[in-house]
């Protein structure tokens, strides 16, 4: 087997991951097996608990674990499900180290960060099975908590055999406008760091917001310790997409397979998606930190070949007048209203549900999007005024989204959701089985609240012999799945995570579909 590390330098949040991942899929596309595992240094044991307005989406994958989002990146581009395989984290190894000392595994000897806790992570490495390993390091060189992976790392690099190992450093180049220069220097630090630690690396991979200049590229060569074509310049693009093809044409994979003396079997061939489709999309959220917060959601709209949608802050609609919502939102075509957790901006979700129930815009809703959905039409349609969700209002007279029962006594947040891949099953008559055309499908869930259906079965329309035009439950597993309106252009919440499994060539149905309603 072949390895490629991949470490960050100068900060975080340079493209690190997508850079890992259109490498990966270079290298898929010339017929080579790629297995990819992230490295997070965190203590957390997953994402789980992290806050998205700081760290970004947390990605679960089929077998119910929580990810960085990073992973989400590796199932787009690889086209294929990942796995809780696929990512390590500090937390996971200590606990692994801690769990083994207690048992007396370490036969009494003083437990130590090398060799134990540099043991427990080549363990997980050696696990790892395919033409070609991909290993991303998450943060950057310099950070305390990846110092023990990089050792880590560079010790196994030496136990499979420095030729069957690539270190790629994906570093930034600053532009200092005030001198109109590139700056190297942020990067020759980082360099130096990794040397410190006896790493050196195959190839340096420049971030960039322009084009760099040759003489920036043989200036990094220089104080890197490689010649100046292992050096390659990414810049900023409009469509990531686009970057395998970019590696591809600056011969970066070439150099790749070269150098680990690998041979391809097939050409290279990558179509990617194009936003060629326009029309305004409004998604109303409560995490506006940064866009990584709802990336999955983003992508599976520009999976489809439509812009990304616009956020728009739910607190900003809280307290508005229906006419005021109206003028806030009647430039958008449609309108998502994604998952959540917390109290915070709920009430003007709810304001934007109404309206373009009202008003028929095309609304999707998932999660804590359907969840509200109900919500909204109990209050504004059954009658039921002060209907919630017992998240946000434990007193609520009527809880149409009440708690999961087993959740109820349950004191521990981390992996406690219904996490993971479900069964599901889709009413015949419903516009998700016009959607999927099948009975029987499977999709990721994330949520600790669900529909109460059993205590307000009157305001739902559950069969199709009911002639009523009510909120239809459209999907079903041990829960409702699925919610719509008929007579809509399109109006339907799912319970579960269609984003999760979008990839490219094969966006989510259910996407394509509310897209496409949104240009009629």
């Amino acid at each position: 087997m072949k390895y490629i590390a991949i470490t960050g330098g100068v900060i975080s949040g340079i493209g690190k991951g997508i850079t890992a991942a259109s490498i990966g899929a270079s290298l898929q596309l010339h017929g080579l097996k790629v297995e990819v595992l992230k490295i997070d240094p965190y203590l957390n044991v997953d994402a789980g608990t992290m806050n998205p307005n700081q760290h970004g989406e947390v990605f679960v994958t089929d077998d119910g674990y929580e990810a960085d989002l990073d992973l989400g990146h590796y199932e787009r581009f690889l086209n294929r499900n990942m796995t809780r395989f696929n990512n390590i984290t500090a937390g996971q190894i200590y606990s692994s180290v801690i769990q083994k000392e207690r048992a007396g595994e370490y036969l009494g000897a003083t437990v130590q960060m090398i060799p134990h806790v540099s043991n427990e992570i080549k363990s997980r490495l050696s696990k790892l099975k395919g033409d070609v390993v991909l290993i991303e390091i998450g943060g950057t060189v310099g950070d305390i908590e990846s110092e023990i992976f990089l050792e880590s790392v560079r010790e196994f690099s030496m136990d499979v055999g420095r030729e069957n190992f690539l270190f790629v450093h994906v570093t930034y180049i600053p532009y200092l406008k005030v001198t109109n220069e590139f700056k190297t220097k942020p990067t020759q630090n980082s360099l130096q760091l990794l040397r410190r630690v006896g790493i050196l690396p195959d190839i340096i991979v420049l971030r960039s917001e322009e084009k760099l200049p040759d003489s920036t590229i043989q200036k990094v060569a220089l104080f890197g310790g490689v010649k100046s074509d292992s050096v390659f310049g990414l810049e900023d693009v409009s469509n990531i997409y686009s970057i395998p093809q970019k590696i591809h044409d600056e011969k970066m994979d070439t150099m790749i397979m070269n150098k680990l003396k690998i041979n391809p079997s097939k050409n290279f061939e990558w179509i990617y998606p194009e936003p060629i489709k326009q029309p305004k999309i409004a998604m109303v959220g409560k995490y506006l930190a940064t866009d990584d917060a709802y990336k999955s959601v983003l992508e599976s709209v520009f999976l489809c070949g439509y812009k990304k949608p616009e956020l728009i802050d739910a607190e900003d609609l809280e307290g508005l007048t229906q006419s005021e919502i109206k003028a806030r939102l009647q430039n958008y075509s449609g309108m998502i209203i994604p998952g959540g957790f917390g109290k915070r901006g709920i009430e003007g979700m709810i304001n934007a549900i109404r309206y373009a129930r009202e008003n028929d815009v095309p609304l999707l809703g998932l999660c804590l999007g359907m969840q509200l959905m109900t919500v909204e039409y109990a209050r504004n349609v059954a009658g039921l005024n002060g209907a919630n969700s017992t998240e946000f209002d434990s007193q609520t007279p009527y809880p149409v989204v009440d708690i999961m029962e087993d959740q109820k006594k349950q004191m521990k947040m981390g992996g406690t959701m219904r996490l993971g891949s479900t069964e599901i099953k889709i009413r015949k008559w419903s516009k998700l089985y016009d959607i999927y055309s099948k009975e029987i499908v499977k999709e990721r869930h994330r949520h600790r609240y669900e529909i109460n259906i059993y205590d307000f079965r009157n305001i739902f329309k559950i069969t199709e012999s009911d002639p009523s035009d009510r909120l239809a439950i459209s999907a079903m597993s041990a829960f409702a799945e699925g919610i719509e309106l008929s007579g809509k252009k399109f109006c339907v919440g799912v319970q579960f995570h269609p984003e999760y499994t979008s990839k490219i060539g094969t966006p989510h149905p259910i996407f394509l579909n509310f897209l496409k309603s949104c240009e009629i």
